[in-house]
């Protein structure tokens, strides 16, 4: 069973080092930045080679139980833990209805990065996970923004346009379709596919991840910078245990269901994580209102940088130790 020297792996990876780079530069006040149209291409590449190699894996370990039980238990988690931080967030004092809807949201959907953080964590401690586990991803990201649309807006409420507008966003949204998207392209071309493309999705993938973390650590610094007055310490305690509770229950639920170590500690990963892409373009539309300086600073400045620095390294650990 590896121990937490794996995490020092993790830490000291050019990807996760640009991380802090980029959040030293936003700190000294740098100008260094990433143009957004830039940003956003980097973006829409990782989803594509995360959802074409997890694609190409599994079809060639086959679409089997572990599969099913793994997007079951994703799907779960995504769509009832918001209403499990909805219940804690109505404790802390100075959070409106959509600011309070956005966390919720924000804390039952996933992060591509930490996912793509958490398998090269996966690789230094020489445990194998199904590549089925790109298209759980994929399908934990909408359910939670569906659940913490209905708690803002409850059923059937709203102008019937709105609503299509939302639930178009949050299903054909370029993050669900490049991830699903590749998948199968993966899951069809197989092998094949994969040696017409491996030095796109192989090599060229960590510098991209350099590139895009980068920019992350910039973002993350600069929002807390700007919007640190508006993390009370309700909702700091939030971000940092509210993913430790999402990550026990989906472990406990992989172990129930059989889980092998590798997928169940992904799986634990991804429960841990927050989202900064999908859930913040669902609720510019939704919520208007909601003050990003609390729901995504949350997410940049305080989950990510926690996951990164000890969070994949103890979900890890705990799947290998349980799943002994």
């Amino acid at each position: 069973m590896p121990d937490f020297s794996t995490s020092l792996t993790l830490l000291t990876s050019p990807a996760i080092l640009f991380f802090f780079v980029g959040a030293a530069a936003a700190f000294a006040r740098s100008d260094l930045a990433i143009p957004e149209p830039v940003a956003k291409g980097l973006s829409l590449y990782l989803m594509l080679c995360i959802g074409f190699k997890g694609g190409v894996e599994a079809r060639a370990a086959g679409f089997n139980g572990d599969f099913l039980a793994a997007a079951a238990i994703g799907i779960a988690l995504s769509a009832l833990m918001p209403l499990a931080a909805y219940l804690i967030l109505k404790r802390i004092p100075r959070l409106d209805r959509p600011t309070l809807c956005a966390l919720a949201a924000t804390y039952g959907s996933v992060s591509v990065v930490t996912f793509a953080a958490g398998q090269q964590h996966l690789a230094a401690a020489g445990l194998a996970s199904g590549g089925y586990m790109a298209a759980v991803l994929a399908l934990m990201e909408t359910p939670a923004i569906l659940t913490a649309l209905l708690l803002l807006n409850g059923v059937g409420r709203g102008e019937p346009g709105r609503r299509r507008t939302i639930l178009r966003e949050v299903f054909v949204g370029a993050a669900s379709v490049m991830l699903l998207g590749s998948f199968l392209v993966g899951a069809i071309s197989g092998e094949v596919g994969m040696k017409r493309l491996d030095l796109f999705v192989g090599p060229l993938f960590q510098g991209a991840l350099c590139f895009f973390l980068l920019d992350i650590g910039l973002i993350a610094a600069r929002r807390l910078m700007e919007g640190g007055r508006k993390l009370t310490p309700g909702v700091i305690a939030f971000a940092l245990g509210f993913p430790l509770l999402s990550a026990g229950v989906a472990l406990g639920l992989a172990l129930i269901v059989g889980l092998q170590a590798g997928d169940a500690a992904l799986l634990t990963i991804l429960a841990g994580s927050a989202s900064y892409i999908a859930v913040p373009a669902a609720m510019r539309l939704a919520a208007p209102d909601a003050d990003a300086g609390v729901f995504v600073t949350a997410s940049l400045a305080i989950t990510f940088p926690f996951n990164l620095t000890l969070g994949i390294a103890l979900y890890t650990a705990a799947a290998i130790w349980l799943s002994a």
